[in-house]
């Protein structure tokens, strides 16, 4: 039988491997969240999702740029207390016309649409979301909207 005079402690060595691993995680993590103002410059149309789309747009957007014949997604989430957003439209049907979006299974709280670009010229997307409200309480009435200014060229 072995007999240790102490118990032996390996404070330095994990101590060094916490550094390490915070130091590891630190780096990892650098750039993996994207902050911003609220309003993205023009998303190009390289940031499509794969799925036959060549733009995605989120409420955080202000501006896109699209040629004609370009497919475009919208993402819209609802901000926390807020119903879905509705009514996900575009003011210029004759150059921005909304299609079927075959990935329209979203999950709570995220609303989508798509659109396809047929002429050159401008419409925006719109949308609409009121306070989600319990059954019988008072709510308040205002109405949150999002409007995306979207540029088709040729």
């Amino acid at each position: 039988m072995l007999r240790v005079k102490a118990p032996v402690r390996y404070v330095g060595e994990v101590r060094y491997l916490l550094i390490a691993v915070a130091a590891a995680l630190v780096i990892s993590g650098c750039g993996a969240y994207r902050t911003g103002s609220g309003s993205n410059p023009s998303p190009t149309p390289s940031e499509g999702t794969g799925l036959g789309y060549d733009l995605v747009v989120t409420e955080k957007d202000r501006t896109a740029t699209m040629r004609v014949g370009q497919k475009v997604e919208v993402v819209f989430h609802a901000a926390s207390n807020m119903d879905n957003w509705t009514q996900v439209r575009s003011t210029n049907e004759s150059v921005l016309v909304p299609i079927v979006n075959p990935a329209a299974t979203a999950m709570r709280g995220v609303t989508l649409a798509a659109f396809k670009a047929i002429a050159p010229g401008q419409a925006e997307i719109n949308a609409y979301s009121s306070p989600h409200c319990a059954p019988g309480t008072a709510c308040p009435t205002y109405v949150q909207v999002v409007s995306i200014k979207v540029t088709i060229t040729a």
